[in-house]
């Protein structure tokens, strides 16, 4: 059997990822992984990774094709199947017992435990392997992963609503919001993908914000409230904030005199998050840029100018600029949505 990366590999592929997606946001501290079964030229099951401690999508796609008989058949998967024994038994042994002929997948997997060993395995039993099929999309769905396997750190999303000339604040006598509301919606699907929501005890102070997720429908999908994570130097918050009053008071933690790197560095061992996001104020924002902690931005920007007493959105001194790739702009109701990544 060829190993051609075709157009057929390619399609099925495209199928793979499209069901990893249905995982996106729910899986921490594990990826988001997508599997089709194909026999002929048919699929004839599929399956995603749901939750960590859930089986893998090999695993669901496998179970999910039922009394049909899976010799002879291929299984695409947008990440390396496991050959280890986690919180689930390996994903080998399951193809190699399902007489699966052929298994293609996307990218390698960045767990050095499993990097490379599947191949392999599965050669030694007569399974033909085909590798990097649609590499760059696969990789790009599991980059957070890939960060916190391997640094121990959270894939960390600087997000803002500001104006123009970049101030998170309006002028004091003009309120609160910056953004449209329909901006304020899209925030919340991109709360939807992250583990916990970084702000600064001023913030809280002054906004007394919920930094919770509000959208029934990324809620249905099964999504847990993310952590709401408060870094101050005092202590001294209002008793009477909504994160220390609503029924979601459990998902708060409070962390007095640590290090911006630290706290992310115990979100991603104690709290098992891979996937943070920073939503402010200016000083903390501009800490994160200028530690180097920040992997990628979400901002949206208002048709509004605010003038210079008003609060920019990095408020401190970077010893050089950030610059984005990978940048993408839309319109979103009145705003723009720019999202990129931080170059290294």
């Amino acid at each position: 059997m060829s190993d051609i990366n075709d157009e057929k590999d390619t399609g099925f592929m495209k199928v793979a990822l499209r069901e990893a997606m249905k995982g996106e946001g729910l899986t921490s501290p594990n990826p988001a992984v997508g599997c089709v079964i194909v026999k002929g030229k048919k699929i004839i099951s599929r399956g995603y990774h749901r939750c960590a401690g859930f089986p893998h999508a090999e695993i669901e796609a496998i179970q999910n094709a039922g009394t049909k008989s899976l010799k002879g058949s291929t299984l695409y998967v947008t990440l390396e199947p496991c050959s280890t024994h986690g919180r689930t038994p390996p994903c080998t042994d399951a193809i190699i017992d399902a007489g699966i002929d052929r298994v293609v997948y996307g990218s390698n997997d960045p767990n050095p435990v499993h990097r490379g060993k599947v191949k392999r395995r599965l050669r030694k039993k007569g399974i033909h392997v085909t590798e990097g099929v649609l590499k760059e999309s696969c990789e790009k769905l599991i980059r957070p992963f890939g960060k916190y396997i391997t640094t121990g750190l959270p894939w960390v999303i600087a997000k803002a609503g500001m104006s123009i000339d970049g101030r998170l604040t309006r002028p004091a006598e003009e309120g609160q919001w910056l953004t449209c509301r329909e901006s304020l919606a899209d925030a919340q699907k991109v709360r939807g993908e992250v583990d916990a929501i970084l702000v600064g005890a001023g913030t809280v102070r002054a906004d007394d914000p919920k930094l919770t997720i509000r959208d029934s429908k990324i809620l249905k999908r099964g999504k847990e409230q993310p952590w709401r994570v408060i870094l101050t130097r005092s202590g001294k918050l209002p008793d009477n904030s909504q994160v220390f009053t609503d029924r979601f008071t459990d998902r708060t933690l409070l962390y007095k005199r640590k290090s911006l790197k630290a706290v992310l560095k115990d979100l991603a061992g104690k709290y098992n998050c891979m996937n943070v996001m920073i939503e402010g104020g200016g000083k903390l924002l501009g800490e994160a840029f200028r530690k180097q902690l920040v992997d990628e931005v979400c901002f949206y920007i208002a048709p509004i100018l605010c003038g210079n007493k008003c609060t920019p959105v990095a408020d401190i001194a970077f010893p050089s600029s950030a610059q984005l790739c990978d940048i993408t702009v839309k319109r979103i109701g009145e705003d723009l949505r720019v999202r990129g990544l931080v170059r290294d």
